[in-house]
């Protein structure tokens, strides 16, 4: 290591780039550790001074809200001794630590990447080595500092409440459908020219419960039925994954009111691009129906995005105004 390169802390998860297949090529499972995986980088001396810590080796759906908080009290606890930290982990769920991450770390942080692979060390073309290159960049990269949580991958740099995997397989699987790359990595050179607006942590981790709350996911389809008391037993929150702008069948609206009355309800769009329309329709069961009777809008978050902030605010007993406030500003 070179004394005065950035210090780089690569912190590992698991997932597909660090699993290796069986002799055939295949049924392959996470076994390299970081000193392996860095290993695969070439040239990641040069970038940064590379400290590592195993941290997970887990395939990234078997990772848990409390493990994602446990790595944002890792990466407070290791602010003042490195300059950025990168995390790699499974593609699975990679959008959702980054998010959380987002939401539980605060402006004194390092800068924290994200990144994976979708194609395993034993597949031609493996795309680990480059991404993590290209995370380690932008970890040590001045431009970085200040703007929270990134996910690189491709070379291009996301912002995690964006950001979603879209494809089951390609190597550019990562995009942010509503905005787009926020920057890029070319050759050894950072760019970030649109640089986000600061926003305020959600919750301190060490503030939250040691059982966080239950929230589901349930997607309206074509002649949905009206939820039943059963779908929602045991459950803290709900997040209904609705028909474009906001909609759902009439059928079901009462279902979904008598649920808000006894937790928070919030809508997202399926479509996974766009925002929640707020008073274009007003048939039964359209956009502005559903907010008068209480549902709540998640705006431009997904579903899945949207059932982690709604845990974290519900584990933080906010108040149903509030909630909305949040949902809100995550959207700015």
């Amino acid at each position: 290591m070179i004394p005065h390169l950035p210090r780089v802390l690569v912190v590992t998860m698991g997932g597909t780039i660090a699993s290796v297949p069986a002799a055939d090529g295949r049924d392959a499972v996470p076994r390299l550790g970081p000193a392996e995986l860095l290993a695969s980088v070439p040239g990641a001396e040069h970038v940064a001074a590379v400290r590592t810590e195993s941290f997970r080796q887990y395939p990234s759906g078997d990772l848990s809200i409390a493990d994602v908080v446990e790595l944002a009290q890792l990466v407070h606890k290791r602010s003042g001794e490195v300059d950025g930290v990168v995390v790699t982990q499974g593609t699975d769920t990679l959008e959702e630590t980054s998010f959380l991450l987002d939401l539980l770390l605060d402006a004194e942080a390092p800068p924290v990447v994200l990144t994976g692979a979708m194609r395993n060390p034993g597949l031609a073309g493996p795309d680990g080595p480059a991404n993590l290159l290209a995370a380690l960049r932008v970890a040590a990269a001045p431009q970085a500092r200040g703007l929270g949580p990134l996910v690189v991958f491709a070379d291009e740099i996301h912002l995690p409440r964006f950001v979603r995997k879209l494809h089951s397989s390609s190597v550019h699987a990562f995009g942010s459908p509503n905005t787009g790359p926020v920057g890029w990595v070319t050759e050894d050179r950072v760019r970030i020219p649109l640089v986000p607006r600061h926003r305020e942590p959600l919750c301190a981790p060490a503030s939250l419960p040691a059982r966080l709350p239950s929230v589901g996911i349930v997607r309206i389809g074509l002649g949905a039925d009206p939820l039943r008391p059963e779908h929602v037993t045991g459950l803290d929150g709900l997040v209904v994954e609705v028909f474009g702008g906001g909609h759902v069948p009439s059928a079901i609206v009462d279902s979904l009111v008598q649920i808000t009355t006894r937790i928070p309800v919030v809508m997202a769009t399926r479509t996974g691009a766009g925002e929640l329309y707020e008073s274009t329709y007003a048939f039964p069961g359209s956009e502005r129906d559903l907010l008068d009777r209480g549902i709540l809008s998640a705006g431009a978050l997904d579903g899945t995005k949207a059932r982690l902030l709604l845990i974290l605010l519900i584990a933080a007993e906010a108040r149903t105004e509030v909630i909305r406030e949040r949902f809100t500003a995550a959207t700015a």
